[in-house]
C-alpha cells in the first residue's frame, strides 16, 4: 500500500486560509467595538443601547457665548453620568425660568443647521447643543415684556423629565415672540468658539 504525501507549502497555505477564516471575524468585531466616547449614527435605531434617561444625566452651559448681531450663541452640553452607555435622538426642549421655576415666554424652537443623528454617550461623556438665543430687544416691548431668566430648563431627546441648572440672560416674559433656538444633539463636548 503506498501513501500519499502532501506537499509541505500546500498544508502551510491550507493553515493559512483556516486560521484566516477564524481571525476575520474576531478582527471585525474588535474594530467596531473601539470608538469615541460620544459618537453619532446617521441611523435613527443603529445602536442597541438604551435611550438616556433624565437620571442618568446632567446639563450646563459652555461658556462663554458667540456673540453675533441680534443673537448669541452657547454651546448647551449634557452628559452622561451613569455606568451605562446609551443614546440620544434628536432635539432636546428648552426653555427660560423665572423667580418661582415659572416658564417665561414661549420654549425654544428647532433649528434644522445640522443632521439628525443618533448620539452614542458612553459613561461621563458629552454631547451637545448650539444653543441660540436671541436679543429680546429686537420685539416690542407689548409683544415680549422683557425680563431676565435666572435659569435654563432641559429635556433631553425623547424624554419628558427636565432639568434645570442657573443661567440668567434677558428674556420675553410673554408667550408669542420664540426667542430660543436649538439644533439637534451633536455628538462631544461643545468648545466655546470652536465647535459648530
Amino acid at each position: 500500500m503506498k501513501l500519499i504525501t502532501r506537499s509541505p507549502r500546500r498544508l502551510i497555505m491550507a493553515a493559512a486560509v483556516a486560521g484566516a477564516a477564524i481571525l476575520l471575524p474576531a478582527v471585525a468585531l474588535a474594530s467596531s467595538a473601539g470608538s469615541d466616547s460620544a459618537t453619532s449614527a446617521t441611523q435613527p435605531h443603529a445602536v442597541a443601547y438604551r435611550h438616556c434617561a433624565r437620571s442618568s444625566l446632567t446639563s450646563w452651559i459652555g461658556l462663554p457665548g458667540g456673540a453675533t448681531a441680534g443673537s448669541t450663541y452657547y454651546e448647551l452640553e449634557i452628559s452622561n453620568l451613569s455606568r451605562h452607555t446609551c443614546t440620544l435622538y434628536g432635539f432636546p426642549g428648552v426653555s427660560a425660568l423665572g423667580a418661582g421655576g415659572r416658564q417665561l415666554g414661549s420654549a425654544a424652537a428647532r433649528t434644522y443647521g445640522f443632521p439628525i443623528e443618533t448620539v452614542t454617550l458612553q459613561p461621563l461623556a458629552t454631547a451637545h447643543v448650539l444653543l441660540q438665543i436671541t436679543d429680546v430687544g429686537n420685539y416690542s416691548p407689548s409683544a415680549c415684556h422683557p425680563t431676565t431668566a435666572d435659569a435654563l430648563r432641559v429635556y433631553a431627546p425623547g424624554d419628558y423629565a427636565s432639568m434645570k441648572f442657573p443661567f440668567t440672560f434677558p428674556a420675553c416674559g410673554r408667550k408669542g415672540p420664540v426667542y430660543l433656538h436649538v439644533n439637534p444633539t451633536l455628538a462631544g463636548t461643545g468648545i466655546p468658539g470652536y465647535s459648530n
